[in-house]
């Protein structure tokens, strides 16, 4: 598709910039939820509640296992559901309806959480707000896929993580601001700040547009085409784009069988793009990073660290510092699949380090200025090298017409293992279970090795490619290693400024060809 020079500056694109701003609030509510909860189990006015005094610890207070477990993992479990639902919703409701339903269901929740002391209430509000997670993670990953440019999609995401980082980041700051307090004001205070952003949130979605390909995959070409141009710059080829977008969907229903969830598994370009989407972002539970988010000041409290609260806080911000870096360096010059290969890496060997260390001089300071240490630089890892790019791939590789059916199904995969890692991660670092802790870094080096050998051998390269291109990629059955290279012929038509095309005159005399006869179709 042509573009003008104004289309090709970021400027010209603020709306959609616009746009994607108030969607990655979705993320931010899930990071200060998993910052807030993280911090409620080391605080003692929330112990005093749901736990009970515990003097041989050094909290001197803890929570029963299976409580522990239940807290943090039933959010996961409820996130987990409702994403794996998300392609029959999606069939029926927009993008923005499903989010605006997040909205409501997350105060509902947090009611539930302020207005009790009973476990039950909590552990219910705790599932529901999970619902509510699982919605926002799904629909805004869905809407910044459909509506960014090829070009800035990758920005869009980075800041979809930075924002989830950033999040978490403002949850724990939060908590270590209170946990000071002795009675129950001490976690009433940060779950009142959930309220923050489903409110603002809830309103700026009447002043977006709809997710254009959602509504030409439905049907509403016209609303589609209107949609697409409130989101594109004034002198955009929209109409360009909506016939390139349609005429995908419409390549692909006839390929397949039509729109069937069975699409996913009994075709076998779409049962490959299946399994790589799921693959893509069950890399995120792969790398051991869930239990370190959701339990690192109880984690660091019961490890003998100093200042449990204040060390959380300086892993969240050097979490964020990375996706600063990854943002101007990775995102612009790197490749994503060697990228994370190197972040699976760095990951294992850091886990394998801080279980070695600890296990040989357990409770020491200098074994907990390691731990902090090599977890500040294991966060970094995981944010700028591994986080980013999972949700990235597992968005990017679905087909048209079963993108919500695919990416839902690969959000649902990733939330029922985050949620086994955090149900089962009190049994490991709990001092009334098997009292691991670092030890249990143990279990992720040969996961994060898996993990960087799948990437290598099966994660192709879409950096820089519509999605159009990536439907014609899968379609031509072009392997994982040549996807970089691979010059697209088919509906999509052109080839994406960001991707090195071989240097063959044969080759540029096929993209001549090409763009001469795209240009007269379109005229």
């Amino acid at each position: 598709m042509a573009s003008s020079k104004t289309d090709e500056t970021w400027k010209a694109h603020w709306k959609c910039f616009v746009a994607c701003g108030i969607i990655v609030l979705s993320p931010f509510q899930y990071g200060v939820d998993f910052g807030l909860i993280g911090g409620l189990q080391a605080m003692r006015g929330f112990l005093a509640i749901y736990g009970h005094e515990a003097p041989g610890t050094p909290l001197g207070w803890n929570l029963d296992t299976v409580r522990q477990q239940l807290i943090s993992s039933l959010m996961t479990l409820g996130a987990f559901i409702s994403s794996g639902t998300a392609g029959v919703v999606a069939t029926y409701i927009s993008r923005r309806q499903c989010l605006w339903i997040a909205c409501f269901g997350c105060c509902i929740a947090n009611i539930m959480m302020m207005a009790t002391e009973h476990i039950g209430a909590l552990y219910a509000g705790r599932f529901l707000i999970g619902l509510a997670n699982g919605y926002f993670m799904t629909f805004s990953q869905l809407y910044i896929q459909e509506s960014s440019p090829a070009r800035y999609r990758g920005w869009f995401l980075t800041a979809f993580q930075f924002f989830t980082s950033f999040g978490t980041l403002i949850g724990t700051i939060i908590d270590w601001a209170t946990a000071g307090r002795p009675d129950k004001s001490a976690y009433l205070i940060p779950l009142g700040i959930i309220y923050v952003v489903p409110s603002i949130m809830a309103v700026a979605l009447f002043f977006i547009p709809e997710s254009p390909r959602w509504l030409i995959l439905t049907g509403r070409y016209d609303e589609g085409v209107k949609s697409l141009r409130w989101l594109r710059p004034v002198d955009a080829d929209v109409d360009g784009e909506a016939s390139e977008i349609k005429a995908a969907i419409d390549r692909e229903v006839e390929l397949g069988s039509g729109v069937s969830v069975l699409d996913m598994f009994t075709n076998p370009i779409d049962r490959r793009r299946t399994a790589l989407a799921v693959c893509a972002v069950t890399l995120q539970a792969a790398s051991g990073s869930m239990f370190i988010i959701a339990y690192k000041a109880y984690f660091l409290g019961m490890s003998k660290v100093a200042n449990p609260f204040g060390m959380s806080n300086v892993l969240s911000t050097m979490g964020i510092l990375a996706i600063f870096l990854n943002s101007l360096i990775v995102v612009r010059y790197g490749r994503r699949r060697v990228i994370m290969m190197i972040g699976l890496a760095l990951c294992g060997v850091f886990q394998l380090i801080i279980a070695v260390v600890y296990d040989k001089h357990p409770g020491t300071t200098s074994t907990g200025q390691v731990l902090v240490g090599f977890t500040c630089v294991y966060m970094m890892s995981y944010n700028g090298m591994i986080a980013t790019y999972a949700w990235l791939a597992g968005g990017e590789i679905p087909s048209q017409r079963l993108r919500s059916y695919t990416f839902g199904l690969a959000a649902a995969v990733g939330f029922f293992f985050a949620w086994l890692t955090t149900f089962t991660a009190p049994y490991f670092i709990n001092p009334e279970s098997l009292n691991w802790g670092p030890r249990y870094g143990y279990i992720w080096f040969p996961s994060c090795v898996v993990a960087a050998l799948w990437v290598f051998f099966f994660l192709p390269e879409t950096k820089g490619r519509t999605l159009e291109e990536i439907d014609e990629m899968f379609e031509a059955k072009v392997p994982a290693r040549k996807f970089r290279k691979h010059v697209c012929v088919g509906h999509a038509g052109v080839q994406s400024k960001d991707v090195e095309r071989p240097a063959s005159s044969e080759n540029e005399k096929a993209m001549s060809d090409i763009k001469v006869q795209h240009a007269e179709e379109k005229s």
